[in-house]
Order: C-alpha cells, then structure tokens, then sequence
C-alpha cells in the first residue's frame, strides 16, 4: 500500500541541538528532495548541500540522503534532511517541507503504521520497535532488539502454521479417507501435536510476569514500624533526599517512588508508611496504601529497629521477603554477631555497613525474576489474552473427541485466527490506533 499522500516530521530527539533530521516519506518525497536540494542525490549515499526553500532563499546546509521505495523503512520513498538542530531552523525546515502540494505533518507513529501497512513490519515487530525507542536499561534494549529481529514474530507464526497443517490434514482426512495418498488414520498423529502446542503456549504465557518485570520494573516495597528506618534506606538508595526523615512516628503517610538501575535491571523501590496499631485517620490511609502496595509486590524488605524492635503484624505471604536489622552502627560486638543471626541482612545508613550487600541481594533477585536473557517472553497484555484465546480452542478440540472432526477442525481455525491476530496478518483494524498512538511524531 503506497500512500496518496507524504509526510514530514522531526525524527531526532528534543531541540536545540548539534544536528536534527527530518524525515520525509511518500509519493512526493524524490520531488521535496530535489527541490531543496538542488537537485537529485546519490540513492543511499550522504551528501552535502545547500538547502533552499522553492524562491530561492537560502534555508540551511547539512546531509541529505534518499532511500527509495520499496527498500526503505516505510515502504515508501523516503528521504532524510540532516540540519543544524536549532529550533528557528528545524520550524523554518518543517514549514517549507509541509508547503509542498501534498505534503503534511507526520500523525504519530505514522511513520511505523506506514512500514507496517506495507508489509515491512508485523504488530509484534512494531511493538518491540515502541519498546526499543522507550528502554531505559540494559536489560530493556536486550529484550526489545529480541523482539524486533522478529523472534517473538517467528514463535508465533510458527506454531500458526503447525495449526493450519493440522487443520489441513484433518479436513484431508475428512474429505479423502478413501484416496490412496491420503494415510489411513492421521488423527492421532495430528492431536497428539496439538496437544503438545497447548502446553508449549502455557509455558510461553508463565514467563509474562518476567517480562513484565523488565519492561516495568521489579517491585521492591520497604515495610517497617514508624522509626524502622525506611526512609532513611530509601534516601539512600535513592541517592536523594527524596523522602522527610524525622524521630516522630508517621512522618511518611503516601507511597514514595524512586527508580533504580541494577545490573541492566529497572528495580521500583518504593517507601511507605510505617505500620502501627491505633493510627490517626490520614495515617491510617497510608498503611491502607502500604498494605496493598505491599501485595502486588515482586520484593518486601521487613526493616526493624535492631535496639527497639516493633512487630507490623501480617505480612503479605505473596511475595518473597527479606528481614533487615537497621541502625548496625549503634551496636557493639557481641550484638552485631546476634543481629545477624536474626535477620537475613543488617545495614546502617548511616556509616553505609551492609548496604552494598543488599543492593547486590536486590538485584540478585530482579535478574532471577527477570529469567534469562535469551528467553522468549509475551512482551504485552494483547499477546496473553490471544494466547489464552487460542489455547482454550485448542483444549476444546483435543478433550472433545466426541465432538466430530468437522467441530474439531472448526477449533483449530479459530486457534489459528488467535495467533494471527497477534502478528497481525488478520483482523487488526480496531487495534492499530491505539498501537501507533504510542510512538513519537516522528517515527
């Protein structure tokens, strides 16, 4: 599908800056090239000009390059514009550009829609290209080129065509039972496969909370009695005084939030109100928060007051914790040696003892959530419910023997429309706004 119409936009990051370039796809785009260029480029190769605006005057000078269709990005003919990243130049550029007799500002992601409608992308492809321009670690890069070198894409499409193999030689065996190359019974063979799909899928849909963990984050939640020193720990690990430290009791009364970089891992630490009996109203919201933010959590770290030690009542048993000794620097030692037989860690943010270890601990446990890193993981939301949706039309086939080879074949395509929704080579119209809408303007 080649566009009636071209687009123009800013595809570099924010301004000013020392170079901007300006991406220009479609129909019109060998003729905007030529015309403030001064003329045709080299296909593929960087060259100098001057740029010009169609009267003549002078825009600007940089690199120009020209990628003509199909072998391009888009699809399309697309060109480049590579200026001097002030924001006058960069506004005067897009103006003249859009100028041009059908010519209009890029929608966002209309670039990508663009590559995908025209088949150089698939939903999966395009998805991990969003997540790859939005990575914030190391582990999130990984994840994201995984993805959008097309292995998700491969896993997908291959199960599809196991499916529709399987479906073919039912209905072969429906239609031409009596034919000499059709085999005599190939029923057991076929459903004993399908049998084993459900199960690779279910395997492939338990690792989506790792996933989950390396796109969002690994949850740690800090619990503790008031004067526990939470936050305390949180400005430490922070690296901030993100959090108000006092000695009074309910100093902290809302979740606090701070992200931190472990290993290539995005780990959410997050501080909250200390757990008391009998608190005052606004602080017994912020144990109400504390509490539930405490069981979504992938991490709770149980601080307590080694020379004042407080109970918090029920712990969330949801989630692995790890019980922390504070305020080391106070003990001698004698006491520090029956501390650490108590706890699993003891720190003092004050002098910084144990801190480093309980960093490593943290992040010890994001990298074994996480999974390894050349695991293929679901990476959205939409992949899990199509799966699900595919796996329980696959269950009906395989545990309704009664049902007919007809209804059981009938089973199979629908599995298989399921897959191909997630790549999207059918039915996807209704998501592909929401799927671009995430990308910057000028990709």
């Amino acid at each position: 599908m080649i566009s009636g119409d071209s687009i123009v936009a800013l595809s570099s990051g924010r301004l000013p800056a020392g170079v901007a370039v300006l991406r220009i796809s479609g129909p019109q785009t060998r003729f905007v090239i030529e015309t403030i260029a001064g003329g045709m480029v080299k296909e593929r190769v960087a060259v100098l000009r001057k740029f010009r605006a169609p009267d003549g005057g002078v825009l600007d000078s940089g690199l120009v390059f020209f990628f003509p269709g199909p072998a391009s990005f888009t699809g399309e003919d697309v060109g480049e514009l590579h200026v001097h990243g002030g924001r006058a130049v960069v506004a005067r550029m897009l103006e003249t550009i859009a100028g041009f007799e059908g010519v209009r500002h890029a929608e966002p992601g209309e670039f990508t829609r663009r590559a995908f409608l025209n088949g150089k992308l698939d939903l999966v492809e395009t998805e991990a290209l969003a997540d790859l321009v939005n990575a914030e670690t190391e582990a999130q890069r990984r994840f994201a080129i995984q993805n959008a070198d097309g292995v998700q894409s491969d896993l997908y499409t291959g199960w599809r065509r196991r499916l529709i193999h399987a479906r073919a030689m039912i209905e072969a065996e429906i239609d031409f039972a009596d034919e000499d190359d059709v085999p005599g019974s190939v029923s057991d063979t076929v459903w004993s496969d399908v049998k084993a799909l459900t199960g690779e899928i279910d395997r492939h849909v338990a690792g989506f909370h790792a996933a989950e963990i390396i796109r969002d984050g690994f949850e740690v939640v800090i619990l503790g009695a008031p004067n526990a020193g939470k936050s305390s720990l949180f400005n430490t690990l922070a690296r901030r005084d993100a959090a108000i430290v006092t000695d009074e009791p309910g100093t902290t009364r809302d979740l606090l939030e701070v992200v931190l970089d472990l290993n290539g891992l995005r780990v959410r630490l997050t501080d909250t109100a200390g757990l008391r009996e009998a608190p005052g109203k606004v602080e017994a919201i912020g144990i109400e928060k504390a509490r539930a933010k405490a069981d979504r959590a992938d991490l709770l770290l149980v601080l307590e007051d080694i020379l004042a030690p407080k109970g918090i009542g029920q712990v969330p048993a949801t989630a692995p914790l790890l019980r922390v000794g504070t305020k080391r620097d106070l003990l001698d030692g004698p006491a520090i040696e029956d501390a650490s037989s108590r706890y699993d860690l003891v720190i003092s943010t004050v002098d910084g003892t144990g801190v480093e270890a309980l960093l490593a601990e943290i992040g010890h446990r994001a990298a074994g959530a996480a999974g390894h890193a050349g695991d293929i993981l679901p990476s959205r939301l939409r992949h899990v419910e199509l799966l699900g949706e595919a796996n329980r039309h696959l269950l009906r086939a395989t545990d309704n023997g009664a049902a007919g080879q007809e209804l059981r074949a009938e089973e199979l395509r629908l599995a298989a429309d399921r897959l191909g929704r997630i790549v999207g080579t059918i039915d996807v119209e209704d998501m592909l706004d929401v799927i671009f809408g995430q990308f910057c303007i000028g990709k």
